[in-house]
């Protein structure tokens, strides 16, 4: 083509039309950059050259227009650009230097942006590293305060335990002193009534027989020592039963407190091994606004070592007042012993060959009775022995019961599955062996209640042989409960 000047009026083969699209088919470009480009208004418009004055001619060689013809294929020819097929000169648009300016134009707005991107990825990742540093630091905080709780929680609970056992041990040892109580003072009826018997048989007496002496005057004595210590017994029982109220009401205090540190050592301990990998983690919106605390640690602590005190307290009291009661049993039995020994000095000369036999009988029956108390007591221990077999037996049939909701392959046969299984056969086996102890044991005892009633009836043949032979009063008199009756052992 040859630049020269033409006038406005310049012919065309085919009127010029204005190009609607300057810029290639969206369709033809990456996906990644559509609706990226930004706008820039050209400096001219596309109706006037920038020399109103100059057009360019045609060149000899015409452009062939096949490219542009596959290109334009499938459109309608209303939307195909009109082709100059005969035309002389052309619009120019832009100069070189806009060209240029352009292309540098991009240049420092594409190096900007790819600077401005390298600095937010920087800033990106050393803020993605500080918050990961951040939240792995405050959670090995809150795994380190969770596991110093939980070790709060456990001496606690240790001290609680070994306060438990301990009242439970003094409320045990009370009650079996109050029972021993019961028993001292149920069988001080049978020497009141075997004096006031005496003194009934002796008003039978009759002539120069009736005579205040020395034997009467023991039995009215008599009469007043075992009346004083019944008075004595019932007042100490009625204060064993409000100190074993005391006792029950502080261990109930230390189960309860024992029981909610448990819960929370559970919970706390479960909060503590929880890791980002844990299952059973979730989202629990607006939870760290609940505020469900009612207490402090210093409050904490202090209710705890309040019961632990006041468990003390009363162990302290239970402890003195069995001492007291152990010394009262000691004392009106030696009390009734010795009066009933002064009173049985008038007959120790009519004593025999029948007495002698009924006294060894007596011996047997003590011992039988003895026995038959230490077997009940075994039988007892057996019987608890068999009931604390069931709180292991539940904690691993528990545990078997709870492993089977495992989820797919985590149902593994493991050793502690195996182990779990051997336990709850080893606890049934044991179980077994007890109750068979305990079967073993009660017949025995069947055999000594029979062996009690066989010395007790032939007790009754000799009492009956003395009560011919000799007086009614001496008869009666043998029948006096021994030392370890009126202590209440048996």
């Amino acid at each position: 083509m040859e630049l020269v000047g033409s006038p406005l009026t310049v012919t065309y083969a085919h009127p010029r039309s204005t190009p609607t699209k300057f810029l290639p088919a969206i369709s033809t470009m990456a996906s990644s950059y559509k609706n990226r480009f930004p706008y820039y208004p050209l400096p001219q418009t596309f109706s006037l050259p920038w020399m109103p004055s100059a057009y360019y001619k045609t060149a000899v060689i015409k452009p062939t227009l096949a490219p542009f013809s596959k290109s334009s294929q499938g459109l309608t020819p209303s939307k195909m650009l009109p082709f100059v097929s005969n035309r002389t000169n052309l619009f120019t648009r832009y100069t070189p230097d806009d060209w240029y300016r352009s292309n540098l134009t991009n240049y420092k707005e594409s190096e900007t942006s790819r600077h401005n991107a390298e600095r937010l990825r920087v800033d990106t990742s050393r803020m993605i590293q500080d918050k990961y540093q951040q939240t792995k630091k405050t959670q090995v905080e809150s795994t380190k305060n969770l596991g110093e709780r939980v070790n709060d929680i456990e001496f606690w609970k240790s001290e609680l335990c070994h306060e438990l056992d301990e009242m439970i041990g003094e409320t045990n040892a009370l009650t079996d002193m109050k029972k021993r109580l019961e028993r001292a003072l149920a069988e001080t009826e049978a020497p009141l009534q075997v004096a006031q018997e005496c003194l009934l048989h002796r008003e039978k007496r009759m002539g120069i027989d009736l005579v205040h002496d020395d034997v009467e005057k023991q039995l009215f004595t008599e009469v007043d020592v075992i009346r004083s210590c019944q008075e004595r017994m019932q007042r100490y029982l009625d204060k064993a039963k409000a100190q074993l109220a005391s006792n029950r009401a502080a261990q109930h205090e230390l189960e309860r407190d024992l029981a909610n540190k448990q819960a929370a050592h559970r919970i706390d301990d479960k909060c503590h091994h929880l890791r980002n990998t844990s299952d059973g983690i979730s989202y629990y919106r607006g939870v760290e606004r609940v505020d469900a605390t009612i207490s402090v640690p210093e409050s904490w602590a202090k209710f705890t070592d309040d019961n632990i005190l006041c468990s003390q307290s009363e162990r302290a009291a239970s402890a003195k007042l069995r001492d007291n009661i152990e010394n009262l049993l000691v004392v009106t039995a030696n009390e009734m012993w010795h009066q009933f020994n002064g009173v049985n000095v008038a007959f120790t000369n009519r004593i025999a060959e029948t007495a002698d036999a009924k006294s060894k009988i007596q011996t047997h029956l003590a011992k039988t009775l003895q026995e038959i108390f230490q077997i009940e007591m075994n039988i007892e221990a057996i019987r608890k022995a068999i009931r604390d077999k069931g709180p292991p037996l539940k904690v691993a049939q528990t545990r078997l019961d709870e492993r089977t909701r495992r989820p797919n392959v985590e149902l593994c046969r493991d050793t502690a599955q195996l182990r779990l299984v051997n336990e709850v056969h080893e606890i049934d086996e044991t179980i077994q062996s007890l109750q068979q102890r305990l079967r073993d044991a009660e017949d025995t005892l069947q055999v000594l209640v029979r062996a009690k009633s066989v010395l007790e009836h032939d007790l009754a043949v000799k009492a009956n042989s003395l009560f011919i032979d000799q007086e009614k009063c001496m008869g009666m008199r043998k029948t006096f409960p021994s030392t370890a009756r009126l202590v209440g052992y048996v």
